[in-house]
């Protein structure tokens, strides 16, 4: 494809030689012949700074926010958001051959995004999915290494599910990618706002701007359905063109509302009451956040013009998320289940859930990832200890952190609760060890932070560390 097809949906000056342009890429380390180089400035490193150097090496033509007084130096106003269309054009902009579906929110985005395709597959929909446990292409699944891809492999995923005949597409829409313009360009048939709790810091710096990420998704819609419940929500029905459809638990003076809501070890049930009627869902998954997250998809769909029916059908249907409130097969009279919350929030969502249907204790393992968000560490170590009757802080994701030192932050939150019984062990395996131990008939292990991830990231690298693995090889 030459240059000037590329760029045809952007607003550029400088000039170029019209030639046909191999790769998009903005990695100065895979500048190549022919490439199109798009220079971004980030925290640690400014792209600009090998403009020079990508066209000495053969590059057709680099992408810049200023003039350099360099040959063949397209300029542009946001070299991230080019970056995007120029991949979206690369790949033959497939995202037009899909109906597509953004979720964002601090919690439940892959259990909405679950729910969905597994209905829209349900309700005979060809469906792909994108997403932080894996990405879907028709019937092929595939491991994946960011909630949303960067944008050469958004595009390409795009591709290959039009190529295959998908007629959807259902995706999880991070807050750093919205600020990266990762999704640029895209227009969303449906955007579902979860929820907004105190996460990713360590990259937005302030809750504003994380809100303000968020809040971009919703400028590209058609319908967004939001969870009236969160504060948030009213801030990102804000200075949108978009129709705002908003859904509750209890409040009847929104579009959609939960009634009748009973919790069981087995899931959830309740009835959705609108102007149009009563959807009666059954969900396999136990937690009220999970009545929100299955509602909040049963809704979507409700919206893209599904009747209600079938929509109830297709979402009791579901069988949830791996690693998300999973129940782990032990043979044991007390029960074991794995989940992802490694947020403030998420933690609070499953011990709170969970007291409602335990018989007996909830025994909490649970640490915090290392260089990540060190604010929330004393916040989880308050939840943790506070929902728990028996608190065993541990080990995630220590990356280049000293181990002893994240829980050393954690348990600056821990004080109030001194009169709990606290357990501190960094090694995660003998922390599951020793929660096991501690268990008794009615009781309740939960393992939190790890969820679907079969790895573990250390200094030194990252180690296979499946929790299954882990309970299986304690119980023999």
């Amino acid at each position: 494809m030459k240059i000037s097809e590329l760029v045809a949906g952007i607003n550029y000056s400088g000039s170029f030689e019209d030639k046909e342009a191999g790769i998009i890429t903005d990695n100065s380390e895979k500048v190549c012949p022919g490439c199109i180089f798009v220079c971004i400035k980030g925290k640690r490193f400014d792209g600009h700074t090998k403009a020079a150097e990508a066209l000495a090496k053969g590059a057709a033509a680099v992408v810049v926010s200023s003039d350099l007084g360099l040959e063949n130096q397209i300029i542009v106003e946001d070299t991230r958001a080019a970056y995007t269309l120029l991949c979206a054009a690369s790949h033959g902009n497939p995202e037009k051959r899909l109906k597509l579906i953004g979720i964002t929110g601090t919690n439940g985005k892959t259990t909405t995004a679950f729910v969905i395709r597994d209905a829209l597959g349900h309700l005979g929909c060809k469906t792909g999915m994108i997403g932080t446990v894996k990405n879907v292409i028709g019937d092929t699944e595939e491991p994946a290494s960011l909630t949303t891809p960067d944008a050469n492999d958004l595009f390409a995923l795009f591709e290959r599910m039009a190529d295959c005949g998908c007629e959807y597409c259902v995706m999880e829409v991070s807050s750093q990618a919205l600020a990266q313009k990762r999704v640029e360009g895209l227009h969303f048939a449906c955007a579902i706002f979860t929820n907004l709790t105190r996460d990713h810091l360590d990259y937005h710096e302030t809750m504003e701007n994380y809100m303000a990420a968020k809040h971009m998704l919703f400028e590209n819609c058609d319908t967004a359905v939001l969870n009236a419940d969160d504060e948030a929500a009213e801030y990102m029905m804000q200075g949108t063109q978009c129709r705002n459809v908003t859904f509750s638990l209890g409040n009847d003076n929104c579009d959609y509302t939960a009634k009748n809501i009973r919790y069981s070890a087995k899931g959830v049930k309740y009835e959705i009451i609108s102007n149009e009627g009563i959807c009666r869902v059954s969900f396999g998954v136990p937690g009220e956040f999970n009545v929100y997250n299955s509602m909040g998809a049963a809704v979507c769909l409700m919206e893209l013009g599904f009747d209600r029916k079938s929509v109830s059908d297709a979402v009791s249907a579901s069988r949830g998320v791996p690693g998300r409130m999973e129940v782990v097969p032990t043979d044991t009279p007390y029960s074991v289940i794995i989940d992802y919350a490694h947020t403030p929030d998420g933690l609070s969502n499953i011990l709170t859930s969970l007291r409602k249907i335990t018989e007996g204790r909830i025994i909490a393992v649970f640490g915090c990832g290392g260089d990540r968000d060190r604010t929330k560490r004393p916040i989880m170590g308050e939840i943790g200890t506070r929902l728990s009757d028996i608190a065993v802080i541990t080990s995630d994701n220590p990356r280049t952190e000293d181990p002893d030192a994240i829980i050393a932050e954690i348990l600056t939150g821990v004080e109030k609760h001194r009169n709990k019984k606290i357990v501190v062990e960094a090694d995660r395996t003998k922390a599951i060890g020793k929660a096991l131990g501690y268990a008794q008939p009615g009781d309740v292990v939960v393992l939190a932070g790890k969820g679907h991830e079969t790895y573990q990231i250390l200094a030194t690298g990252k180690i296979h560390y499946d929790e299954r693995e882990v309970v299986a090889s304690f119980l023999k």
